[in-house]
């Protein structure tokens, strides 16, 4: 293996790797010695933190970072490339042309076919993982949707983003959005049959019924759109231990669509539900004011609100195809239960089903 080789295992994360990666960035730099460890749970990558000790001056480096790497199963390595290579093209293209705060980016790399890949960022620690089963506190809901607004503003309406070439969701021509209804039934199928006992006879209603109208719904024309993450929950946050810095990751789902669908999934699915009815129309107030402040304009608070109800049906469809396509563990399981009843229960108290069928049938 070179010093710029793309490592595979962490084995092959060495100190002559790093040197290489870090002084291709400009000054030289020469690290002594590594130590990898495993951290997180992910289940489509592999993820460690990387401790550094540098032989000379580090020139402001830091003493940890962490890496991303694919997944150690060739099957699931293959299943996600798509997601490999949105998540390297939105650290590459789009990282710096939008204002969501994520980690520093210190090197992103490749191959032709996406089945290696290296990703390493500044390590964050102190800050801590959101957790998607308890839920988050309004703090970090505020500091969550706000900092979303940073993702939306930059890329809104912006017909480049259109054909970006590292999206893992693009918009859907009809057949595609046929194809993708087809899909999300298959998943509500399948979802009844595995967790249906836990949801009970109202989530598995609400969920087979919200899955039977995503053909239309992808289809619908609202006139806006923006880049989204497409995956936009706690687990995927770090926050800081003082609650007043968010840093967003796990970029593989970069898509482009209705911007209030990152917003609806992230309030369906991250919040207990008597929480979320109490502070949700503030939320998208705070969401909506930080749009303004970025510079979208000709978007009045009326119509984010009735985005914001039209998007929830993002919740049951990647809790839906989550659950199915990625590896299950008795964590996964237990997450996706709590996600799906919590998004069930805002699809219902916000009428979006009857919604969705009257913008449908005048839009679609």
């Amino acid at each position: 293996m070179t010093a710029t080789s793309i490592p595979r295992n962490p084995q092959q994360v060495t100190s002559r790797w790093l040197s290489g990666v870090l002084s291709a960035r400009g000054e030289p730099v020469e690290v002594a010695s590594v130590d990898v460890v495993p951290v997180g749970t992910g289940q489509t990558g592999a993820t460690y933190r990387v401790s550094a000790t540098y032989a000379g001056d580090r020139a402001g480096l830091p003493g940890t970072f962490v890496i991303k790497l694919p997944a150690g199963d060739d099957a699931v390595r293959d299943r996600v490339v798509l997601g490999y290579r949105s998540e390297c093209a939105f650290y590459a293209d789009v990282a710096d042309r939008v204002r969501i705060p994520t980690p520093e980016c210190f090197h992103c790399e490749i191959n032709s076919d996406a089945t290696e890949y290296a990703l390493l960022l500044a390590d964050r620690a102190p800050a801590t993982q959101g957790d998607q089963i308890a839920g988050c506190d309004e703090r970090q809901a505020r500091l969550a949707v706000t900092a979303l607004a940073g993702l939306h503003a930059p890329t809104w309406c912006d017909q480049q983003w259109l054909t970006f070439p590292g999206l893992a969701m693009t918009q859907l021509d009809e057949a595609g959005a046929k194809g993708m209804g087809d899909i999300a039934r298959m998943c509500a199928d399948a979802t009844v049959e595995r967790l249906g006992a836990q949801l009970g006879a109202a989530d598995c209603e609400t969920l087979t019924a919200a899955l039977s109208l995503i053909t239309p719904w992808v289809s619908a024309q609202l006139g806006r759109f923006a880049l989204i993450h497409g995956d936009y929950r706690l687990d995927n946050m770090l926050f800081s231990p003082d609650g007043d810095q968010v840093w967003i990751v796990d970029w593989q789902t970069l898509g482009v669509g209705l911007p209030a669908r990152d917003l609806a999934y992230f309030t369906a699915t991250s919040l207990a539900p008597e929480l979320r009815s109490a502070i949700e129309a503030d939320l998208v107030t705070a969401y909506h004011s930080a749009l303004l402040g970025h510079g979208v304009s000709d978007y009045d608070r009326e119509t984010c609100w009735r985005d914001y109800r039209f998007g929830m049906l993002q919740a049951p469809l990647i809790c839906a195809l989550g659950l199915v396509f990625a590896t299950g563990t008795d964590r996964g399981d237990d997450m996706f239960v709590t996600m799906l009843r919590r998004a069930c229960a805002a699809i219902r108290g916000l009428g979006t089903l009857e919604l969705v069928g009257e913008v449908c049938a005048h839009e679609c």
